[in-house]
């Protein structure tokens, strides 16, 4: 970056990058979780299943809630020779950081469906949820404020992956026009 500019990344979009293929990877392997029978049959892994979506869901829309919404008010301008990177670029680099996790835990919803039929990818498909939902509050924040909430791209490794993690120790903001992504992270129209 020239002059001390520093790549930026939308904290909604990061947020929201984990959410579809945790969506969908849930849906399929609960799908395919139908399929077999299982130790509890199908009925307790479906009931199960439903809580878990529940859980999982309201659990990962709460997780560190606070967390973000210090980062938020304690937001800076970014300066003007920082870069915005587009939506698809974070998205991109987000998946394919946590492939690996993915896959994983896909299969582990799976093989979860030996014991509980749908319970694993109901998990899944909650966790999804939830993450759509922070990322829906971020963009009610976003729009209440009039900015657009950034985090630096450096802060955001394979490991680090949370845009609220510990390496991130603050956020950047610009106005609602900056970038390719409305507010809470979805496409821009």
């Amino acid at each position: 970056m020239a002059r001390g500019g520093q790549g930026l990344a939308r904290m909604a979009v990061v947020v929201r990058a984990g959410a579809a293929p945790l969506w969908w990877s849930g849906v399929c392997a609960a799908g395919i979780g139908l399929l077999v029978p299982g130790l509890t049959g199908r009925r307790i892994g479906v009931l199960a299943g439903a809580a878990l979506f529940l859980l999982a869901a309201v659990v990962v829309a709460a997780w560190r809630r606070k967390r973000y919404a210090a980062l938020v008010r304690s937001a800076a301008r970014a300066g003007k020779h920082d870069v915005l990177q587009d939506r698809a670029v974070t998205l991109r680099n987000w998946r394919r950081g946590h492939r690996w996790w993915l896959l994983l835990a896909f299969a582990g919803a799976l093989g979860a469906s030996l014991l509980l039929p749908a319970a694993g990818g109901m998990l899944l498909a909650g966790a999804g949820a939830g993450l759509w939902l922070k990322a829906a509050r971020l963009g009610r924040v976003e729009r209440a404020a009039q900015e657009l909430i950034w985090v630096r791209v450096d802060w955001l490794g394979p490991r680090a992956g949370a845009p609220a993690g510990k390496p991130v120790r603050a956020v950047r903001s610009t106005g609602p026009a900056a970038g390719d992504a409305a507010p809470g992270g979805a496409r821009r129209r």
